[in-house]
């Protein structure tokens, strides 16, 4: 475990007793920081990065106090920070997307978030929403404990210790990262090697034999998706994304940037150190010197690398093997667009500038964030800026969203904020499954013969952003917002006076013209 992964939190944390406040702070700032042993600057949270693990129960609020501390131009200044997975159910205005729900934080000014976490719990974390900024660093953890789990028999450790993040590190600034760039390596908790550079320490997760540990994955890069195994264990599946999964047994997990998964590692091999593998799928790679890799560390083993064992995997998770633990039928009619309102979104690349479109059109973020335009009386798509990248859907309808890939020869995740969706077709298959397929809230859309489809009912009010979470392919366009009961939004989510300051406040600094409610 990575020493900076720990719990930030100013509130007497009640175990398991009923709802509570949970106040944490996380402080941005700019260092060098050396996570594979190359020194690079990169933004820090809480003076680590990834940042600090932010925990709560479920049902209870979350205060996080963000203080923007950045100073390095290089990296951004200004930021906003996304609480990825959390539905954010009457406080679309913390959701901390810029541009859809709020403006910059500017440096040297903060800024207090307040949701509740009412029905969920699970595996999530957070983000930079503003620019390439978490790819520099400004992102970390957050796991939501259910007190009445289900699955709590199958387990006996989940603690700070059996979290896993995964991340691409790269030597150079995210804007000098080229199209073409691989990163360094893979970071496990934060800590890796690059070819190359010294044998620097990797990240531990020890373990007891005979033991049972719920492992929270996530995959917090910025680019590859990673294939996940540790030589010999397997793994049960018991949640993606936040949702409940039935038990699914694999040895190697392909995750795509921004998906979660817990799984239940058994201790029951030989005392030893055991490689844990995390393989970028992207590009081609290797474990050398423990590039890419962790260790799992039985108690009593010695304090070394592992051995390199021969170790054949024969049973890697297609994600239609994952189905709804809770509430399975999917909603709306058992066909193809057998929804309310059906969505084709057909993504597409301009080769020469390297520019997204979603349906033919760039995503450009809007001066006035979309919540503050819906606030200030803009109700339809021809009303709010931006047209093209904005639909506007109605109260309480299915909505069916297929993404026909022809156009794409390489896989996206897309992320969709405020919801979890219905996977109702998986990426390489054709084959739909309405019954009790995955819910997640970030999808693989597949190769170029795919056409992943998902649903979810519009009973979230707000404008909510729909892109790739590929970071850089978000920046150049690849993204829509879907605006969910814009006559509803300001009696739904209601905002406060510290959100109505944060675009004066961001327009005064870089001398934009001011905008208001």
């Amino acid at each position: 475990m990575h020493p900076l992964l720990r719990v930030w939190s100013f509130a007497v944390l009640l175990s398991y007793a009923g709802a509570a406040t949970r106040r944490t702070e996380l402080v941005l700032s700019n260092a060098v920081v050396a996570p594979d042993g190359f020194n690079r600057r990169a933004i820090v949270v809480n003076g680590g990065t990834p940042g600090s693990l932010i925990t709560a129960n479920k049902g209870d609020r979350l205060e996080i106090d963000v203080q923007n501390q950045l100073s390095d131009p290089a990296t951004n200044t200004s930021t906003s920070v996304h609480w990825h997975g959390i539905f954010q159910h009457h406080t679309n205005s913390f959701d901390g997307a810029a541009f859809v729900t709020q403006c910059p934080i500017v440096s040297g000014d903060s800024f207090l978030y307040q949701f509740n976490v009412e029905d969920q719990s699970g595996t999530f974390w957070y983000h930079s929403h503003y620019n390439l900024q978490y790819c520099d660093g400004l992102r970390g953890p957050i796991v939501i404990y259910d007190p009445e789990d289900p699955y709590r028999l199958m387990y006996d450790v989940d603690d700070n210790s059996t979290i896993i993040t995964l991340l691409d590190w790269y030597h150079v600034n995210a804007y000098d990262v080229a199209a073409a760039n691989n990163p360094a390596g893979i970071l496990v908790n934060g800590m890796g090697r690059y070819p190359g550079g010294p044998n620097t320490a990797l990240s531990v997760t020890n373990v007891e034999q005979g033991k049972r540990y719920r492992i929270r994955l996530i995959n917090m890069a910025c680019k590859p998706h990673i294939l996940f195994s540790i030589d010999y264990h397997n793994f049960t599946i018991i949640e993606a994304d936040g949702k409940a999964v039935n038990p699914v047994s694999v040895d190697e997990i392909p995750i795509f940037v921004g998906q979660r998964y817990s799984f239940i590692l058994e201790a029951n091999q030989p005392v030893d150190n055991y490689w844990i593998r995390a393989l970028p799928g992207s590009y081609p790679s290797n474990f050398t010197n423990g590039l890419n890799s962790a260790i799992l560390r039985y108690a009593g083993a010695p304090v070394e690398d592992p051995a390199n064992r021969t170790w054949s995997l024969f049973n890697v998770l297609n994600e239609t093997l994952l189905h709804a633990r809770d509430d399975p039928a999917v909603p709306g009619l058992p066909y193809p667009g057998g929804a309310d309102i059906s969505i084709n979104l057909v993504g597409s690349m301009n080769n020469i500038t390297l520019e997204f479109y979603m349906n033919g059109v760039k995503y450009i973020p809007p001066d006035m964030p979309t919540l503050l335009q819906i606030l200030s009386g803009a109700r339809g798509v021809a009303a709010l800026a931006n047209q093209g990248s904005v639909y506007t859907l109605p109260p309480n309808q299915v909505i069916e969203v297929s993404f026909p890939t022809q156009l794409l020869p390489t896989p996206h995740p897309f992320h969709l904020h405020g919801h979890a969706f219905y996977v109702v077709r998986s990426a390489g298959t054709s084959q739909y499954n309405y019954i009790d397929p995955v819910q997640r809230d970030t999808v693989n859309i597949g190769f170029n013969t795919d056409n992943v489809t998902i649903r979810f009912v519009t009973d979230n009010a707000g404008p909510w952003f729909l892109h790739c979470h590929i970071d850089w392919h978000l920046q150049r366009g690849m993204a829509v917002v879907f605006a969910e009961n814009p006559n509803g939004t300001a009696e739904s989510d209601p905002v406060n006076d510290e959100w109505k300051d944060l675009c004066s406040t961001y327009n005064s600094s870089y001398n934009y013209p001011q905008i208001s409610l």
